[in-house]
């Protein structure tokens, strides 16, 4: 059995995925590259296929009909046969030292018969055209280099930890029953998002491993295009509120980081839909909130009583403006698109 499955997915994806997994394949034998064409157009299938050609025992390719990122993940899931699972978006690519970092310890948990549930490492914000790049490290989230539980988590309001970051046990997921929506963005934060009642151990490395691409005008997180799609947006902060509905999450402290998570997310879905300022989008930031207040009352309180939820909730124009003028500000800081 492999240490580590990375998965690929792969949408037309012709200009950029060979230095993806250029850097995976730097994973030698302990790895296994699962590339999944989601019904690509361009010569995706055949830059795939080309590589599980020359790396038989490495890679393996999924062709499949379009489905989304999400279908595209859920497909990875399905042939990955690792120990533990890493999701590589195909504009992206894994930093060689960081990464060696990280097998390394896998090769320890192999060696001692140990097993984390959820591994953590810091990536990087590599946006085009900008001269430095930003690194979004954990160090004061957690502890560093050791084992821990939720119970030594303490994220700051505003912080959590993104696809980029984590690699999880397949166990995990296969516990979480992680199956992702068809055909619909921004279903990283469900990956993430779904499994974390199930896991019980940790370990944060603080190296970076994952280079983090933006900068595309086509890319998801694009501005322009995330509120043009924020219909998918709003479909995945509900779901992600109705998974924390139905976990009866007892540990307190994943309750709070959990709760934490949707507030950062929440928010991100009223900002979006405040900057677009149609009555259209008005009225659904109001939908959204009314769903999460009838869903779960008390986690509507705690979320619209917090920094993140009152500054997007801030009354008539000049709230808006207010709630705008705070986003501008941490974008600034943390170079993200």
């Amino acid at each position: 059995m492999k240490l580590l499955s990375i998965i690929v997915p792969c949408y037309n994806s012709e200009n950029y995925m060979e230095r993806a997994i250029n850097s995976a394949l730097l994973g030698g034998q302990a790895v296994e590259i699962v590339i999944v064409d989601d019904g690509s157009s361009d010569k995706t299938p055949e830059i795939a296929d080309h590589y599980a050609q020359y790396f038989p025992e490495v890679v393996q390719t999924v062709h499949q009909k379009n489905g989304g990122p999400g279908e595209a993940i859920n497909a990875g899931l399905r042939h990955a046969t690792g120990q533990y699972i890493k999701i590589l978006d195909s504009d992206d690519w894994l930093d060689f030292s960081g990464f060696q970092q990280i097998l390394n310890f896998l090769r320890e948990l192999e060696g001692h018969d140990q097993t984390i549930d959820l591994l953590i490492s810091n990536y990087v914000y590599d946006k085009q055209g900008a001269r430095r790049t930003k690194a979004m490290h954990y160090g004061s989230f957690m502890p560093i280099d050791r084992e821990f539980t939720w119970a030594d988590v303490n994220f700051s309001p505003g912080k959590y930890m993104l696809m980029h970051s984590a690699i999880y046990r397949k166990a995990i997921l296969e516990a979480a029953q992680v199956k992702l929506p068809k055909h619909r963005f921004y279903v990283d934060n469900l990956y993430v998002f779904a499994p974390l009642p199930f896991v019980k151990t940790m370990y944060y490395i603080d190296t970076t491993v994952y280079h983090y691409f933006i900068g595309r005008d086509d890319q998801s997180i694009n501005e322009d295009v995330m509120i043009q799609r924020i219909d998918q947006q709003l479909a995945v902060n509900k779901e992600m509120v109705q998974i924390y509905d139905q976990a009866n999450i007892t540990n307190p402290h994943l309750r709070n980081y959990m709760e934490n998570y949707l507030q950062i997310i929440t928010a991100i879905s009223s900002i979006f839909l405040i900057k677009d300022g149609t009555p259209e989008s008005l009225h659904k930031k109001d939908a959204l909130w009314a769903f999460i207040e009838k869903t779960n009352p008390d986690l509507y309180n705690r979320l619209h009583s917090g920094f993140l939820g009152h500054g997007v909730n801030l009354p008539g124009r000049l709230g808006r403006h207010t709630a705008i003028g705070a986003y501008r500000i941490v974008k600034r800081i943390y170079g993200f698109n």
